[in-house]
């Protein structure tokens, strides 16, 4: 595996972008959120790991802005990509390609999904897995983010909101304007213009088929998302890291990390759902110590 940009064929044909960064033996994959968003937020990992001599690979899933994107209008081709099999076995087709082993996996919101499942079903690939702000299980996320708006914004706004959803007339200004409140409060409070773009660059057919219009509503493939029933299973040493001030639900969090054996939960303070932006010292702080303490055998 060589350092920088290397497009790798996939078995199916389709081709990923990938990107590695840094020197030393501890290697890092990196698996973005969304579903359907990009590597973008783990550019500077390399860099900020660097004194623990971490190379840090990164890449864009199927569909995402920098790899292939397929026609997902094709009803047999969003069949068969765009299921949580094809994404979990994705990563592992990604680690065979890039030479990877022993290695730890980080997941940031539908990565941590992947993260959690990687570690169940190839955990003996990993060394340790870190989880950002993704819980177990969507009903517990769908309780707090209703209650998160409805502690934002006014009555009126909230009823007007729901009224859209029950319509689905999401693509309104006014309705896409609460929503714009809602992530600046609550998944993007430190935006930094350097990743910022003249276009949208989410891929919106994959993200609208797990998720939905917009965070703070699930009416796609996400809504079945639970595996509270086996996180218990989860081997490896694990960390979790969550903003304080986020979408994801700190008491899942909690109870999360009292039923995976191995794990620790850190939170960091003013962070949103992108809290490796909000908060940065905190955060690589926390991902630091957890990196050092399983290669010293202290975690």
């Amino acid at each position: 595996m060589k350092n920088g940009t290397n497009i790798i064929t996939l078995d199916s044909g389709y081709h990923l972008w990938t990107h590695t960064d840094g020197t030393g033996d501890i290697q890092l994959l990196t698996l973005h959120g969304g579903p359907g968003g990009n590597h973008e937020y783990y550019e500077n990992f390399a860099e900020k790991l660097a004194p623990l001599g971490v190379r840090v690979s990164m890449y864009d899933q199927l569909g995402s802005w920098y790899s292939d994107q397929p026609d997902f209008s094709d009803s047999a081709i969003r069949d068969r990509f765009l299921t949580y099999d094809y994404y979990l076995d994705e990563v592992e087709e990604v680690r065979q390609k890039l030479g990877l082993d022993n290695f730890y996996l980080i997941g940031q919101s539908w990565g941590g999904a992947l993260t959690m499942l990687y570690a169940l079903k190839y955990g003996q690939h990993l060394k340790g897995a870190i989880i950002s702000s993704m819980v177990d299980n969507i009903d517990e996320y769908v309780v707090n983010i209703n209650k998160i708006r409805e502690e934002a914004l006014p009555a009126d706004a909230v009823a007007y909101m729901k009224d859209c959803e029950a319509r689905n007339d999401l693509d309104n200004e006014r309705y896409q304007g609460y929503v714009d409140i809602l992530n600046a409060g609550y998944v993007d409070r430190k935006q930094p213009p350097a990743i910022s773009h003249l276009v949208s660059t989410m891929a919106t057919p994959v993200y609208n088929d797990f998720q939905g219009n917009n965070e703070f509503v699930v009416t796609g493939k996400l809504k079945s998302w639970d595996i509270r029933d086996q996180i218990k299973n989860i081997k490896v040493p694990t960390l979790l890291t969550f903003g304080e001030h986020e979408t994801m639900p700190l008491a899942t969090a909690k109870r999360m990390a009292e039923q995976i054996p191995n794990s620790r939960l850190v939170t960091t303070p003013n962070g949103g759902h992108h809290h490796m932006i909000d908060n940065a010292p905190v955060y690589f702080d926390h991902l630091s110590q957890f990196i050092q303490d399983v290669e010293n055998g202290t975690f």
